[in-house]
């Protein structure tokens, strides 16, 4: 078939779905015993999709070699909303009692490995304790993000008032699940040059987006393409691990995109959209018809504008090749980082050790002002010193100097001239849409992609996700923001997808970041934009804090009856946004008040933080966490 895929038929078709073994279970049973079928549309038009036709056991441990039971506590043991790492023998389990039935699940976040057990357990769902992400206790499914895979989820009866769980060995060991997915039925029907979905860049929000679209059984051609000459990786790392391979940090091995069709073209680069024809022209010339469009093309780093910015070893960091060359040039020599940016921060923590020495420039007079405050800003500045850091701050690169054409010295504007043999330029990125200008797609001022709470752009079938995008964020009352975090990628990525499918689904998720540094983190969760003020509980000097940043928000509301009614509006100080350091899980339970849509008060906050009082947010307790230490859960 040539050109884009046409509208279907209504017709019925069998395919294909690849299981993973310890996925084949009770729940991909109808109560009649057959396999029910996957229902999807594709403009508008129903297409059911079948189970691939083979015996389905409703017994979901094939072999029993694999499987291990085991009594793990007495019923009494747990009291409802407590959670309960238990050990099988051959692996852990999480044990989790609410609404009084029990559940049990893989106890580590597939993400990175974080322990559930000190993470939030609320309203049938843990969230983990380092990033954020969110796991259905009953399903094991993963829900928000980061991370791509769910938890394994186990059996648990009742006899003789203890508990027993039988598990999959093999699960316990991988402690994650790869839900079950379906492949591309039609790939010979397509000819090179159409697809049904065409998916521009391959990070968090596009793989998701395939991922997806494979999980709702969809079935029909999904084509990535990227200017990276890699899979998708693992992007964070190449400020936090800055020595890891390309094959380290892959998200998927290649065996995953062959086994579900999800076509990969490495090195391609978009350089326009024709939404009227839905084709996309390639800079080599090559064409590809679409029939849906995801735009998630990230950001690209700014550079600098002075004399010597084209020089050999100045390096804004783009792809593992570039940190990998950063961290052997450094080793042991001069490096100068321009920006106190995450990235140029993150750099300078993990260069500390192997460089001889690293200065780092910032315009403004302390590390992360904006984004946390000033004092939390001198707070992490002061860590750095202390680790051999030196700061440069208030003044800007006025020329990079050379010697045998390579970099010897930054000179600054200040008139301080560095020693340098490698410099990382970290001031900042813009979004990589400057090949939609003459689309028709709605772009705003400063180049990002506008688009609604279902991720759709102006633009019929034109969906757009990922840091190059602006958004409803339901938690600053829909104000469209821009943000570029990797959990917010994956979820933006998710809900293009199933609105592809005419699912109707809008984001309602509550931004959560991380960054590390000199093995400490700081965890933050909410959108602080302009905030007005910070309280601070806990000891900066310390590093074991948390921090209340607040802000002046107007609420409304309607007043009378369904016909006889008007509004009236309050103005109030609320929290906004939370950072933590050492005080795990406190920004994980502030996302899940924030995810209920609760309201936290400023007020609430400064009489705990004066008095020590217990202050009750929503329908959590955030608890006096003066006691917490890193990684444990509060008394």
């Amino acid at each position: 078939m040539g050109g884009c895929f046409s509208k279907p038929k209504p017709v019925e078709v069998k395919i294909e779905v690849v299981i993973p073994e310890k996925e084949r279970s009770k729940e991909e049973m109808s109560p009649n015993g057959k396999a029910s079928p996957l229902i999807y549309k594709v403009n508008g038009t129903a297409r059911h999709y079948h189970l691939e036709e083979h015996p389905i056991a409703s017994n979901p441990y094939h072999n029993p070699k694999d499987v291990v039971e085991a009594s793990v506590c007495h019923v009494k043991d747990l009291e409802n909303g407590q959670m309960r790492e238990v050990d099988l023998g051959c692996g852990k389990a999480l044990l989790i009692k609410e609404g009084g039935e029990f559940h049990a699940v893989g106890h580590k976040c597939p993400h990175y490995g974080a322990p559930l057990v000190k993470g939030v357990l609320s309203k049938g769902r843990v969230r983990c304790p380092w990033h954020g992400a969110c796991f259905n206790i009953s399903t094991g499914d993963i829900e928000d993000f980061p991370g791509l895979d769910s938890l394994p989820r186990f059996q648990v009866k009742i006899e003789k008032e203890k508990v027993y769980i039988r598990a999959s060995k093999q699960a316990l060991q991988t402690q994650r699940r790869t839900k079950m997915m379906a492949k591309c039925i039609s790939l010979s029907n397509y000819n090179l040059s159409s697809t049904n979905v065409l998916i521009i860049g391959a990070g968090a929000a596009g793989l998701v987006c395939a991922e997806t679209l494979r999980q709702e059984g969809f079935s029909d051609r999904i084509v990535m393409c990227t200017m990276d000459r890699h899979l998708p990786y693992d992007r964070p790392k190449l400020s936090k691990s800055m020595d890891s391979h390309p094959e380290q940090i892959a998200l998927r091995p290649k065996e995953f995109f062959c086994t579900y069709d999800i076509e990969v073209l490495t090195e391609m680069q978009v350089a326009a959209v024709d939404v009227k024809s839905k084709i996309a022209v390639f800079k080599d010339g090559f064409k590809m018809e679409y029939n849906k469009l995801l735009i998630a093309t990230g950001n690209t780093p700014k550079t600098l504008s002075c004399k010597g910015k084209e020089m050999e070893n100045v390096f804004n960091i783009r792809t593992p090749e570039d940190a990998n060359r950063v961290v052997k040039l450094a080793t042991s020599k001069n490096v100068v980082i321009v920006g106190a940016s995450f990235l140029g921060m993150e750099v300078a923590a993990y260069l500390a050790e192997r460089a001889h020495s690293v200065s780092l420039v910032e315009l403004e007079h302390v590390p992360f002002k904006k984004f946390f405050g000033e004092r939390v800003g001198r707070a992490v500045m002061k860590m750095f010193e202390n680790n051999r850091v030196k700061f440069y701050m208030q003044t800007e690169v006025s020329e990079l100097r050379e010697q045998e054409g390579k970099l010897k010295e930054v000179v600054l504007k200040s008139g301080k001239v560095l020693r340098a043999d490698v410099c990382v330029v970290g001031v900042g990125a813009v979004p990589a849409t400057g090949f939609l200008r003459q689309s028709g797609i709605n772009i705003d001022s400063k180049g990002f992609i506008v688009v609604n709470k279902m991720m759709q752009t102006n633009i019929p079938g034109v969906f757009a996700a990922g840091d190059a995008v602006t958004f409803p964020l339901a938690l600053r009352n829909n104000k469209k923001v821009n943000v570029p975090h990797w959990q917010m990628a994956h979820m933006h990525g998710r809900i293009a997808a199933l609105n592809m499918l005419a699912h109707g689904t809008e984001i309602s998720t509550v931004p959560y970041l991380w960054t590390a540094m000199f093995g400490k983190s700081i965890r933050y969760v909410g959108h602080g934009e302009g905030f007005d003020d910070v309280v601070i509980q806990g000891d900066l000097d310390e590093l074991k804090f948390v921090a209340f940043y607040t802000k002046r928000v107007s609420r409304s509301w309607r007043v009378g009856t369904r016909t006889a009614f008007h509004a009236e509006s309050r103005r109030s100080d609320e929290v906004v946004a939370v950072a933590s350091m050492n005080y795990d899980p406190i920004v994980s339970k502030v996302a899940e008040v924030l995810a209920a849509g609760r309201t936290i008060r400023k007020r609430d906050v400064e009489l705990f933080v004066r008095h020590g009082k217990y202050v009750r947010f929503g329908v959590l307790s955030v608890l006096d966490v003066r006691g917490w230490q890193e990684g444990q859960l509060p008394p």
